[in-house]
């Protein structure tokens, strides 16, 4: 019998011509081809073939593995399929051409080879396999142990592998660990600061309705929708925020009305006005057809200037002429504090401690007392005048205050010789502040018409509302849920703002919730980046804030080369350095 060849056998098997062999096929309707069709040169039974005609052999076995349903010992045992003389030479062929790389995923393909090639030496089947450089474990595990283990040295004989080393670039393969998971995450912190300024709409509405400018406002202790606001003329008025709606209004005062706050239990609040008046007002409001009428009225001998209720106790503190302690059942004060000072503008009980209050008086002072105390407990005096202070909710020894020198100074009542932090960045007199219920960050309202938002361990501010009508800011507050901030102006209008500028409102689902946890991470993550931190503290501010800043800016840099001038001229040590926190302290007095 004729030994046929592969081209006649199968002749869907490609020739070195690159052209289809179909040679005398019965259900070939192409006519028959020269058999010096085949590249010149190269005979089938040649041991030196081209790498080509190894890789058509191999991609016609694992054809008919799969198609023909042959086996690999079928298809090594029938040399007379194959054009190489031997089945040495086909073994030597694969891995010259680097076949083996396949092995892995078919891990019989090599134990299977070596048991239908009895004849072949295992050191000439090693020294074979050393030709191929990405020879993997497999081939090593799936050997018959019956021919012997192949040394894994042996695996790679032969191959100068120093170049391979020194070029080696280290591949992780742990899906968890990403190659660039550093850019990567840059890249989305980028774009979620980017997306926080697009995004910033700080201003949610307003409500109108004032016949003059607001004066002062009252937060309910309980139910965050509800509010109560004091004019300069003497109108209280009550709001649902919600709905952002008036309740009801009413004449409270013949004149300015000077402070208002809620009892604890919250169904009253109390108002005290320019006419010596203190009136408590029930929130439910009268019956339809009655006449709004103060539940009770208490006369005062001093003018009063603000107002302030204990925490649980029914106690409550004014200020003017002196601090005056009330109880609510008493038309007298129980105690009177005074301590050489013209008056006292506002005073505050302290949340925390509530036995401990603090005010600020005309003379630049800011006094703190004890209610168990006969007296002041102790006073620190600053450079100018303190408008308003606030205690801090979470540390009881904290408190912050507002001044007429365009800061704000945060003190510990531990050691009132230097203030802890000097919050700058207004450009005007400093008229109201509020802390948020966690105590981390505090909003101030200003002359300049702006309001800005810091950080309590921070000297900048970290964002800055303003509207093209909003006028001179008399009264600031922050919500109790952490989200809102209220603020009256000259105007006759009550703003209402988010704490957060870009944060969306209303409900979130879990997937926005831990898309935005990632984002603020990411942020926080490379914050201090150049990029992101000069795209995260970037803000449009008006013509008159800007050229302000930089007034200010200019007048302390004279002041530090004038200085330095001094120094550089005068007696070493006769112009000595001062810390900027002492120089607005004057003195402490006990």
């Amino acid at each position: 019998m004729r030994r046929m060849k592969l081209e006649e056998v199968y002749p869907h098997v490609r020739g070195e011509s690159g052209k289809l062999y179909r040679k005398n096929h019965p259900r070939s309707n192409t006519p028959d081809r020269d058999r010096t069709s085949t590249s010149p040169g190269i005979k089938p039974q040649s041991p030196h073939l081209r790498q080509s005609t190894i890789v058509r052999v191999v991609s016609w076995i694992t054809g008919t593995l799969k198609q023909r349903q042959f086996t690999l010992s079928h298809v090594l045992h029938h040399s007379y399929y194959m054009p190489i003389p031997s089945q040495s030479c086909f073994l030597h062929y694969l891995v010259y051409a680097n076949i083996l790389i396949t092995w892995p995923y078919h891990p019989t393909l090599a134990s299977s080879i070596i048991s239908c090639t009895p004849s072949i030496p295992v050191d000439r089947i090693s020294s074979s396999l050393g030709r191929c450089a990405m020879l993997g474990s497999s081939f090593v595990r799936s050997f018959p142990p019956e021919r012997g283990a192949l040394d894994p040295i042996l695996c790679a004989g032969g191959v100068d592998n120093s170049r391979k080393n020194k070029n080696e670039v280290h591949r992780n393969y742990d899906p968890n660990l990403h190659p660039f998971e550093a850019p990567r995450e840059y890249i989305r912190a980028l774009n979620a600061t980017k997306l926080e300024r697009v995004f910033a709409k700080p201003f949610v509405g307003n409500l109108d309705g004032h016949r003059d400018g607001v004066s002062c406002l009252g937060k309910h202790p309980e139910r965050l929708s509800w509010l109560v606001s004091g004019s300069y003329d003497g109108e209280v008025r009550t709001w649902d925020l919600a709905q952002c709606r008036n309740l009801r209004s009413f004449q409270a005062h013949n004149g300015y009305v000077r402070g208002v706050t809620f009892v604890p239990s919250g169904q009253q609040f109390v108002t005290v006005g320019d006419d010596k008046t203190i009136k408590f007002w029930n929130m439910e409001g009268p019956m339809w057809g009655e006449e709004e009428e103060p539940t009770n009225t208490i006369l005062s001998k001093t003018v009063l200037m603000d107002i302030s209720y204990h925490r649980k106790d029914p106690l409550f503190v004014t200020c003017g002429e002196q601090c005056q302690v009330w109880e609510e059942t008493r038309n007298e004060p129980i105690r009177t504090f005074q301590w050489g000072t013209d008056s006292i503008h506002n005073a505050t009980f302290n949340p925390v401690e509530a036995h401990l209050m603090a005010a600020c008086a005309s003379d630049r002072s800011i006094i703190l007392y004890d209610t168990r105390e006969i007296g002041p407990v102790r006073k620190v005096i600053l450079k100018l005048r303190s408008n308003k202070l606030c205690w801090n909710p979470m540390e009881a020894f904290i408190f912050t205050c507002a001044n007429e020198d365009y800061n704000l100074y945060t003190f510990d009542t531990r050691n009132l010789k230097q203030p802890l932090t000097i919050h700058m960045d207004h450009i005007s007199a400093v008229t109201d502040v509020d802390y948020s219920p966690t105590g981390k960050e505090f909003v101030s309202g200003s002359y300049d018409k702006t309001i800005r938002i810091y950080e309590t361990h921070k000297g900048h501010s970290r964002d800055i509302y303003y509207t093209k009508r909003m006028q001179r800011l008399t009264c600031v507050l922050w919500s109790l849920d952490n989200k809102y901030i209220l603020s009256g102006s000259d105007e006759m209008n009550i703003r209402l703002w988010k704490a957060r500028a870009s944060e969306k409102l209303g409900v979130l689902k879990p997937r926005e919730k831990t898309a935005l946890n990632y984002s603020e991470a990411l942020k926080e993550k490379f914050a201090s980046h150049p990029q992101i931190r000069r795209i995260a503290r970037h803000r449009q501010v008006p013509k008159m804030i800007y050229n302000g800043q930089k007034e200010l800016r200019t007048l302390k840099e004279k002041k530090k080369i004038k200085e330095a001038n001094r120094r550089a001229h005068s007696k070493p040590g006769s112009v000595p350095y001062v810390s900027e926190r002492l120089k607005h302290v004057i003195a402490e007095e006990h």
